[in-house]
């Protein structure tokens, strides 16, 4: 009969812990987080010998059980709670095989909790290059458990793994290390004020600042003076603490690892020299943005207009195939439009994924980090505060949630605040259909203008984040200290296989995570521009007829009729048809036209009188100053739910009630200014639309984790009145200007 085994990845950061979970797993993995906080929890299945199945669990990176940040104490949390229902029958603690000395003196820690615990020595692909030997058998022996040597690039050692944890229960739960001599009178006291506890984890729990519910009721209970003492006197003994681990490791590895100082010496540190350097370093970053940005545009295209394309003909083809009716047009106008406005952008955000996943895999992103603390330091962040920044370009809530790494809570306030500021892949479907309708094709040195811009509203919403910071940094007066300190990773080249999983798993929460939404808010706005309660609605179709009857249709109707009709008429005449045959056939195609524009017209006038268009009509005094008319006026607001809802609704608003067989970026380059009878997107409202964007707080998500993370509406209302206030000045200036 199997069972299930919990097992626990536990490691540092960049020890390869994603890449032993990936391999270990493939894709029967979840993403979610832990209960009651937002820090992310990764589990999967993996399948053991003998029809044995474990639950793993991928913990956060962390360097020991001595918590400084929230995501280290979700590992101490579970390592002490055995009545968790994740609470691991075996610990696997990866390593690197470069800084095991480092690595050592987490493993330490955990098989002192008593833990069945496995040692993963990872990326032994490096070993003969970087001149290392291990002596595997007496480590073993020394730490007192099993070791499996893996390279997770190569894939060997992962079965030596699986065999390691369907084997736990013949694993020595031995402690490698006596924490008791550090204090022994303080000890000793502890064990007989709690003789049923077991003393370290009593020690951790202690230390610690975890929320351990069982000991800590204990420790209330019966703690008196003489087992008390000082945070000072604490920090004290836990130095102490970590000087006798590390005399322990320096004794076993000054026996089993050694290492050749003249093999593959000096080109990691050449290349920190160039990557770092303080002009070339910035250069570099800057040639890589632009290359991403250009990439983004070129390989993209081809896929875009194929899902564009085909949802517009799934549309036609419900419409044709379905009988007439409500459901039909829910279906076609409401469901498969919105999600299609979203949908279409799936290949860019995954480019974007693909070179974060790329830039963090080769080692490249803690140079970054390294590099910018310069810039950073004078507006009152850290180099610390860029991960935020720049995970921020994929979801600012996953990027306010990492500002737990700064320990200076000053630097981790002004980081949450600025930012939501970063250019998110929500804002990046907004950026790249306004581009694409008013910035014109064509290139400056090898770049499109297109690439070009869009990397000006990434580099204007990291400027607008600094100088948030630099102000705040001035207003609030909060005293700390802060230092910084970063580890630079050995550079690698990325393990493809995960850099498609995190590529696979990042656009995918995206794409479900925003479809929710748009599904919903699809379904509303369709059913709102669909029906209405007025005469004008229910008598749309005769109004405008009679109207058109004395009046004629628009001047831009106009002239896109006859420049359609000389279009064709043209290519009539290539073919060397008769003039009866053209003639024909050109008032065949002269009566398809005005049959479409009459029912575009229908249509715009029954949406201008439906429940939306009254609604629409009610803010647009608010937005006409930006350039803006109804119908993106109710996309800006419906897309404070989340800002890539701006697209889905005006792809729900444009396609209501329209016979048209176009995508609906030719619908939206169609649309004209009611009040200037020009494009409704042109560069003056496209430039103020960005802007707009570039600086609004639209996503309620974000608001609710930094009231989270803040513990207090205070700061979220602060940047949501604002970054809105600053966002509407701005748009309105630029259009002002630029009209």
């Amino acid at each position: 009969m199997s069972k299930n085994i919990n097992v626990a990845l536990i490691g540092n950061p960049n020890t390869g812990k994603t890449s032993v979970f990936n391999q270990l797993t493939g894709l029967k993995q979840k993403v979610g987080n832990y209960p009651g906080i937002t820090v992310e929890k990764k589990e999967g299945v993996c399948k053991l010998p003998r029809g044995v199945k474990a639950h793993i669990l991928d913990l956060p990176g962390t360097y020991s059980l001595n918590t400084t940040s929230l995501d280290e104490s979700v590992v101490v949390e579970l390592l002490l709670n055995k009545n968790d229902k994740d609470f691991p029958d075996v610990a696997v603690v990866i390593t690197d095989v470069e800084n095991l000395k480092r690595n050592l003196l987490l493993f330490t820690q955990i098989k002192d909790l008593k833990i069945p615990s496995i040692l993963v020595i990872n990326m032994a692909d490096r070993m003969s290059r970087k001149g290392i030997s291990l002596d595997i058998p007496l480590l073993e022996e020394q730490l007192s458990t099993k070791i499996a040597l893996v390279s997770t690039r190569n894939g060997t050692g992962v079965e030596r793994i699986k065999e390691l944890i369907a084997d736990y229960k013949n694993l020595s739960t031995a402690p490698n290390v006596d924490t008791k001599i550090i204090a022994p009178e303080y000890f000793k006291r502890l064990k007989e004020t709690f003789p049923k506890e077991d003393l370290y984890k009593l020690w951790l729990v202690i230390t610690q600042d975890v929320n351990f519910t069982p000991i800590e009721k204990i420790l209330t209970k019966n703690t008196s003076s003489f087992v008390t003492k000082t945070k000072s006197e604490l920090k004290r003994l836990q130095q102490k603490e970590t000087i006798l681990r590390y005399q322990f490791i320096n004794g076993v590895l000054k026996q089993a690892y050694k290492v050749d100082v003249n093999a593959a010496k000096g080109f990691r540190a050449t290349l920190d020299k160039i990557l770092t350097h303080k002009i070339f370093g910035y250069v570099i970053f800057l040639l890589i943005l632009m290359t991403i940005f250009q990439a983004i545009y070129d390989w993209s295209s081809y896929p875009m207009d194929f899902i564009d394309e085909l949802f517009v003909s799934s549309s036609e083809w419900v419409k044709a195939t379905l009988p007439p009716g409500q459901f039909t047009n829910l279906i076609a106008e409401g469901i498969l439009t919105g999600i299609g406005g979203i949908v279409i952008f799936i290949p860019q955000i995954a480019f974007l994924f693909l070179f974060i996943s790329l830039l963090e895999e080769t080692g490249y992103m803690s140079r970054v980090v390294f590099l910018m603390d310069r810039l950073m330091r004078p507006f009152g962040l850290s180099g610390k505060s860029i991960v935020p920044l720049i995970s921020g370009t994929a979801c600012a809530i996953p990027a306010v949630m990492a500002t737990r790494t700064i320990e200076n809570w000053k630097e981790r306030l002004i980081t949450i605040l600025v930012t939501p500021f970063t250019t998110c892949s929500a804002r990046l479907p907004v950026y790249l259909i306004i581009i694409a309708l008013v910035i014109p094709e064509g290139g400056f040195l090898g770049l499109s203008y297109q690439a070009l811009t869009l990397m000006l509203l990434y580099l204007i919403g990291f400027g607008a984040a600094i100088f948030s910071a630099m102000i705040l940094n001035k207003i609030l007066k909060i005293k700390t200290k802060s230092f910084f300190v970063v580890e630079m990773p050995n550079y690698k080249l990325p393990l493809l296989k995960n850099v498609a999983y995190t590529v696979l798993e990042k656009t995918k929460s995206f794409v479900f995570g925003a479809g929710k939404i748009i599904l919903a808010i699809s379904i509303i706005l369709w059913f709102l521009g669909s029906n209405g309660f007025s005469n004008e609605f229910d008598n749309a179709e005769d109004l405008v007829r009679d109207r058109l009857a004395t009046e004629g249709f628009s001047d831009y109707n106009t002239s896109n009729i006859n420049n359609s009709l000389a279009t064709y008429q043209k290519g009539l005449q290539q073919d060397q048809l008769s003039p009866i045959a053209i003639q024909d056939s050109v008032v065949q195609k002269r009566k398809t036209l005005r049959e479409r524009a009459l029912n575009q017209e229908i249509s715009s006038y029954k949406l201008e009188n439906s429940y939306m268009g009254y609604m629409g009509k009610a803010i647009e005094p608010i937005v006409k100053p930006l350039g803006y008319d109804w119908k993106i006026g109710i996309a800006v607001l419906t897309s404070f739910a989340a800002r890539e809802v701006f697209v889905g609704t005006l792809a729900t608003i444009y396609s209501v009630g329209s016979d048209e067989e176009e995508t609906i970026k030719n619908r939206m380059a169609a649309e004209v200014n009611p009040y200037t009878k020009k494009p409704l997107f042109n560069m003056a409202s496209g430039i103020s639309l960005l802007l707009f964007y570039a600086f609004a707080m639209q996503c309620m998500s974000t608001l609710a984790v930094v009231k989270r993370e803040t513990n207090t509406w205070k700061w979220p209302a602060a940047q949501l009145v604002f970054m809105s206030i600053f966002a509407y000045i701005v748009a309105l200036i630029a259009y002002q200007i630029l009209k």
